[in-house]
């Protein structure tokens, strides 16, 4: 029984569209982190929370997890081939035509992005010009609220809401405590996980000192990545 027969068998046949982004990660890998470069705006933000993620993943899944980040320009037709794509910043978001072209044909075949907003606001200029390109190429009433009775909360851990952020809490970006993350799905299937609660930065910090919290606050990544995978 070859690798993708095992995964047809214990995943079930809703689970087979993440294959060809699965077998991407390379043959020795199951899952690759990919951040994406635009032209626009600050991209490279948030330098450890991607080791921080896949530590998580190692130390909680099964996953054959590459232990490195990848960056990869959104306007590299190569992009297509990633099991999951994180986008941040605080600046403007202004796609070029290559890079839109990449984003809406990535999501329309089945791939996950994560979008993380990192002045936790809904007023800044990253929210405003993110959420105007996507009213832009998927229409004005495609983003919308994710309930908390979505799969997306119960992926691996069970969480009841999207957790809060320490940012939201000190009262930083619009005040406001965000009780919902929002998101496009593409025939049932959420594809764009949009946040303004700013997890890339809560999640910034050396996976080494992950022993002093009370509880991980990455958990909840390791939901994105594994509804990403298996949805």
């Amino acid at each position: 029984m070859d690798r993708a027969d095992f995964l047809r068998l214990m995943l079930g046949g809703a689970a087979m569209a993440a294959l060809p982004r699965m077998a991407a990660a390379g043959p020795e890998y199951d899952f690759r982190f990919t951040r994406l470069m635009y032209e626009s705006g600050d991209w490279d933000v948030d330098a450890r929370m991607p080791s921080n993620v896949i530590t998580a993943l190692i130390d909680y899944t099964s996953l054959r997890v590459d232990p490195k980040e990848h960056v990869i320009a959104l306007s590299d037709p190569k992009m297509r081939l990633a099991p999951f794509c994180y986008l941040a910043g605080h600046k403007l978001v202004q796609f070029s035509p290559a890079e839109r072209r990449n984003f809406e044909a990535y999501l329309r075949s089945g791939g996950f992005i994560f979008v993380d907003d990192c002045n936790h606001d809904i007023d800044g200029l990253f929210a405003k010009s993110f959420e105007a390109q996507m009213a832009s190429i998927f229409g004005p009433k495609a983003l919308g609220k994710i309930p908390n009775s979505h799969p997306l909360y119960s992926s691996f851990f069970r969480f009841s809401e999207p957790p809060t952020t320490s940012f939201e809490l000190n009262g930083w970006g619009d005040d406001i405590v965000h009780d919902y993350l929002k998101g496009i799905s593409f025939d049932g299937r959420l594809g764009l996980l949009y946040s303004n609660k700013d997890y890339g930065c809560e999640w910034d910090y050396d996976w080494r000192n992950k022993r002093f919290l009370a509880e991980d606050n990455t958990k909840f990544a390791v939901n994105i990545v594994m509804y990403a995978l298996n949805a």
